[in-house]
């Protein structure tokens, strides 16, 4: 494993896109259901008659965002070799997952947990369109010593005693935990993390198949990327919905992307010329199995063309866009969150 430069390291995720269905129901899950910040109502810039929504903390930092293209007509995605399986978002503690399972499940959503896997405990559901989704606690985290996996069976019966009628603040999502794509060749995928992106695997589990752990800090929160282990047999995945497009790494200047982008080329990769995305910039390419990755700048930011209060309120499109707005909000279903 070659080093990069520290200025030019890959510094965690960035956001995880996903396609759903129907733009109006995918906000008020992530939204209401969640509690998520609605940080960007825009649209897809490579395809502007639908929408591109972005969810995540107050302001959008990276590692917090959760963004989905509206594809009404895609059909059904597919999970399978070249997709992710599932994402993972951050809670403080144990009780919250215990509040959140009572929540969700008070909103009829379907809760399975909470599960203890020894480096951290989680509940599973799935949002309108099908996307797994865990709850994950922030701890005890990967320095936890090895040993036999903890028995969940006196986790999986228990919940909040007390109804939970409202998000409290010590039920806040903090980010992305992790995401999880597929792997058919678990030591090709960890060839190309360390040899290629330079993010290590730090840990590897073998339970429930094998699962290795990928991060450039040590498994911090927002950093870690999970494959799971299958083989050739396993069919490809298929874009769709409730099935991720693409996520993305986050680098702290255009000269760390432009040093990657020229890594990944000296590695006969193909790789996209940089993007302009507004409120960042990006480059694209695939893991060996075929998964979209990007890779993605920190700046400028979400607030380059909304404040705070208006954030997810207004409809936002870059320069480029704006002498079709009018044509562009025609086409689109308004989303009403009250």
């Amino acid at each position: 494993m070659t080093d990069a430069p520290p200025q030019h390291a890959i510094k965690g995720i960035h956001h995880i896109t996903l396609v759903a269905e129907n733009a109006q129901r995918n906000a008020e899950f992530y939204v209401k259901t969640l509690g998520l910040t609605f940080v960007k109502k825009t649209v897809n810039f490579d395809r502007p008659s639908t929408y591109h929504l972005y969810f995540g903390d107050r302001v959008g930092h990276p590692g917090t965002l959760v963004t989905f293209f509206e594809w009404p007509d895609a059909g059904p995605g597919r999970i399978g070799a070249g997709t992710t399986h599932h994402l993972a978002l951050s809670v403080d503690s144990l009780d919250a997952l215990l509040k959140w399972k009572n929540w969700l499940q008070h909103g009829h959503h379907l809760v399975a947990g909470p599960h203890d896997n020894g480096v951290y405990q989680n509940i599973i559901f799935t949002d309108p369109d099908g996307v797994i989704l865990e709850l994950t606690t922030v701890g005890p985290g990967f320095d936890t010593p090895g040993g036999p996996r903890p028995d969940s069976s006196r986790l999986l019966a228990e919940t909040w005693p007390d109804p939970v009628m409202e998000i409290t603040s010590d039920m806040q999502i903090r980010g992305i935990h992790h995401i999880a794509p597929i792997s058919t060749d678990i030591e090709r995928t960890t060839t190309f993390y360390e040899d290629v992106l330079d993010i290590p695997c730090i840990y590897k589990a073998s339970n429930a198949g094998a699962r290795y752990f990928f991060s450039p800090k040590n498994g911090q929160p927002g950093t870690l990327i999970v494959y799971e282990s299958s083989d050739q047999s396993v069919p490809h995945g298929h874009i769709g919905h409730g099935v991720t497009h693409h996520f993305a790494f986050e680098v702290e200047s255009d000269e760390a992307q432009q040093y990657w982008r020229e890594r990944l080329l000296a590695r006969n990769l193909r790789v996209t010329p940089v993007l302009d995305r507004k409120y960042f910039r990006s480059i694209y390419f695939d893991d060996p199995d075929g998964h979209i990755l990007e890779i993605a700048t920190t700046q400028p930011g979400f607030l380059v063309d909304q404040s705070v209060d208006r954030l997810g309120r207004d409809l936002a499109l870059p320069d480029w866009l704006e002498g079709q707005r009018q044509l562009i909000e025609s086409r689109l279903e308004a989303i009403d969150l009250g």
